[in-house]
């Protein structure tokens, strides 16, 4: 039997961020999940959970490779339907945690835009604008492929008539982007149903991302 990657306070942690999705909106009923890493261990919401109750001992340890549950998994729960999902952008990428949601407007753009423009120049903490994963059934390998293809040099995506998905260095930075990225998808829904936004050009990213090195916060406005 493996030595448990998670101790009680990363299963707290994790039961933590949940409560701070489903509490900040960004789902509905059992939607939604999240997950932390820990070298070539997943620790990731149970299925059909709600996020606002989750029990951290709920919280299911899987193998990144194949998704293989713990050992020593005791509880009745199951792994979220997308493990799969998962664990492709952590092989993709070096990312510690990841918040999937069904969030409103990040969703109804995922219907009308193939990408989420440079609204705001906060688009830059994922990386540039946000790309539109092409629909796919939920659970599936071809989502998972379609996920990491849109999120390539990128740190968050939409999903197709489905919802968003972010990556952070932790649990506690992944949920603040999934709220950032639902206040930037709010703000171009706005701009589009009032008119014809004006869009930030690359130059202006660049812009933003060397005034924030000056000013020592790119770790914020610029990471990916």
């Amino acid at each position: 039997m493996h030595a448990a990657a998670f101790d009680d306070a990363a299963r707290a942690a994790l039961a933590a961020g949940a409560r701070s999705v489903a509490e900040s909106g960004l789902v509905v009923g059992s939607a939604g999940n999240l997950s932390l890493r820990s070298g070539e261990r997943v620790l990731i919401t149970p299925r059909g959970a709600l996020l606002e109750a989750i029990d951290q001992a709920e919280c299911v340890e899987i193998a990144l490779a194949d998704g293989a549950v713990a050992a020593d998994h005791r509880a009745a729960s199951q792994p979220s339907s997308e493990e799969a999902l998962h664990r492709a952008i952590y092989a993709q990428t070096a990312s510690g945690a990841i918040v999937h949601t069904h969030s409103h407007y990040a969703t109804v753009l995922s219907t009308l835009i193939d990408e989420l423009p440079a609204i705001h120049y906060t688009i830059n903490a994922f990386g540039g604008p946000v790309r539109v994963a092409r629909y796919e059934c939920f659970g599936t390998d071809a989502l998972a492929s379609a996920v990491t293809a849109a999120m390539d040099g990128r740190s968050a995506a939409l999903m197709a008539n489905h919802g968003a998905i972010v990556a952070g260095h932790d649990i506690e930075h992944a949920v603040a982007k999934a709220i950032q990225l639902e206040w930037v998808a709010s703000i171009h829904y706005h701009a589009i149903v009032a008119g014809t936004p004006s869009i930030l050009s690359q130059a202006d990213l660049d812009a933003v991302r060397e005034r924030a090195r000056e000013l020592r916060h790119g770790a914020e406005v610029g990471a990916r």
